[in-house]
C-alpha cells in the first residue's frame, strides 16, 4: 500500500511518537510511507528520525488563517502520489486531509489523539470533515466514548485501536539506573519519584511538585524530564516549596528509556489526556503508576493491580498513593511487574501497527 500519514508538524511529542512508530513499523513490512508536514516553517525536528526509518518527508506548510489553497495541494499530492490511504491526525490535519484525500481517491482514517473538545465552530467543522472519512480512530475506549458523546461523525465509523510502543527499547536496566543516577547526583539507594512530559499547563506537574515535596529528602527525589512552556513557573514551584535541592528539572533529554529505569515510581499529573505513550514506557520498565486517572489512563492502569489512580486536581490524593508505595517497596515492585505484563500484552508498536493495516485493508483497494 502506498500510505501518507499527515500530521500538523513533526514536533517532538507523543502523538508525533506514536505516528513515527507506527509509519516506521509499516515501511518495515514492505508498505511505502510518506509523512505530511503542515507545519509553517520547517517541517519540525523529528523529520531526520521518519527518514531514518524509510518514510518520506512531505512538507506542505499551512499559511496563515483559513489556506483554501491547502487542500488543493494536497489533493494534487495524494493523485501524483497515487496514494491508497490518508491518514489524518488530530483536528488541522483532519480538516484539511480527509476531502483531499477522498477526492482523490484513497482510503481515508483519522486517529483523534486527545480530549480537547475544541469551539463550537471547530466541532461543526471537524463534523463536515468525518462526511469524508472511512474510519474515526480513538485511541482508547475513553476517547472513543468521547468522540460518540460529541456527536463527531457517524458512529458506524467509530472504533478504537489503542497506542502502541517498541517495547524493545524499554525494560529495566541496572546498568542504565546507576550510570543516571550518578549522573543527576542521586544516591543509589533514593527512592525517586519521575514523570517525563512536555511542561503544558494541562499536565499541572505543579500539582505533582506540591505532592511530592513534603515527602522529598536526601534520600527521595522528584524528577521531572521535559521542557515547555511551564519550565520557568514550575521552577518557581519548587523554590516556594523550597525543595530545589531534591527536585531535578532535566529540561529536554532523548535518553528517556534510561532515564526510566533510575526511577522507582512513574507519576503523572495531568488534567486531561488521550494514551499516554510514557504510562506505556514506563509500565514496560517495570515501573509502578501513580496517575490521575483521565483519559485512557484507568483503561491501561487497573488501580490497585499495576498503579494507583487519583482524581485529576488533588493534591493529597496523589501525595497518598506517592506515600503509599514510598513506604511499601514490595507492593510497589508487585506493581511494577504486573503492569510490565500488560505493556507486553496490549501495547506492542506490533499489535498497533497490524491494527491499523487490517483497518486500512477493510476499506481499500492496496494490499
Amino acid at each position: 500500500m502506498i500510505i501518507a500519514h499527515v500530521v500538523s508538524s513533526l514536533a517532538i511529542g507523543g502523538q508525533e511518537k506514536m505516528i513515527l512508530d507506527l509509519a516506521a513499523g509499516q515501511a518495515a513490512l514492505g508498505h511505502h510511507l510518506s509523512v505530511v508536514s503542515l507545519a509553517a516553517g520547517d517541517a519540525g525536528p523529528l523529520a531526520p528520525a521518519f527518514e531514518a526509518k524509510g518514510v518520506v518527508v512531505r512538507h506542505l506548510a499551512k499559511r496563515p488563517g483559513v489556506d483554501v489553497t491547502l487542500g488543493v495541494r494536497l489533493a494534487r499530492l495524494f493523485r501524483r502520489e497515487r496514494v491508497d490511504v490518508v491518514h489524518a491526525h488530530n483536528r488541522m490535519a483532519l480538516l484539511y486531509a480527509a476531502a483531499p484525500g477522498k477526492l482523490a481517491g484513497a482510503t481515508t482514517v483519522y486517529t483523534r489523539h486527545g480530549p480537547g473538545v475544541g469551539s463550537g465552530a471547530q466541532r461543526w467543522f471537524r463534523r463536515v470533515a468525518g462526511l469524508f472519512l472511512d474510519a474515526y480512530v480513538a485511541v482508547s475506549p475513553e476517547m472513543l466514548a468521547l468522540a460518540r458523546q460529541q456527536r463527531d461523525c457517524d458512529p458506524k465509523k467509530l472504533l478504537a485501536i489503542d497506542n502502541g510502543v517498541d517495547l524493545r527499547r524499554f525494560h529495566s536496566d541496572p546498568e542504565a539506573r546507576a550510570a543516571v543516577r550518578r549522573a543527576l547526583g542521586i544516591s543509589p539507594t533514593a527512592w525517586v519519584v519521575g514523570t517525563v512530559g512536555r511542561l503544558a499547563p494541562e499536565k499541572t506537574y505543579d500539582l505533582l511538585i506540591k505532592a511530592a515535596a513534603p515527602l522529598l529528602g536526601a534520600e527521595s527525589r522528584l524528577v521531572i524530564v521535559g521542557d515547555g512552556p511551564e519550565a520557568a513557573r514550575l521552577r518557581a514551584v519548587v523554590t516556594e516549596a523550597g525543595v530545589e535541592a531534591f527536585v531535578h528539572l532535566t529540561g529536554k533529554r532523548d535518553d528517556v528509556a534510561a532515564l526510566l529505569c533510575a526511577f522507582d515510581v512513574f507519576a503523572l499529573s495531568s488534567k486531561m489526556e488521550g494514551l499516554p505513550l510514557v504510562i506505556l514506557e514506563a509500565m514496560a520498565t517495570e515501573l509502578p503508576i501513580v496517575s490521575t486517572a483521565v483519559g485512557g489512563i484507568p483503561g491501561a492502569v487497573a488501580d490497585g493491580q499495576t498503579g494507583l489512580l487519583s482524581p485529576p486536581g488533588d493534591v493529597g490524593a496523589l501525595r497518598e498513593r506517592l506515600q503509599m508505595l514510598a513506604g511499601d517497596r514490595q507492593r510497589a515492585r508487585a506493581l511494577g511487574l504486573a503492569g510490565q505484563k500488560v505493556a507486553l500484552a496490549r501495547y506492542s508498536s506490533d499489535r498497533m501497527v497490524n491494527d491499523y493495516l487490517a483497518l486500512y485493508r477493510r476499506f481499500g483497494r492496496g494490499s
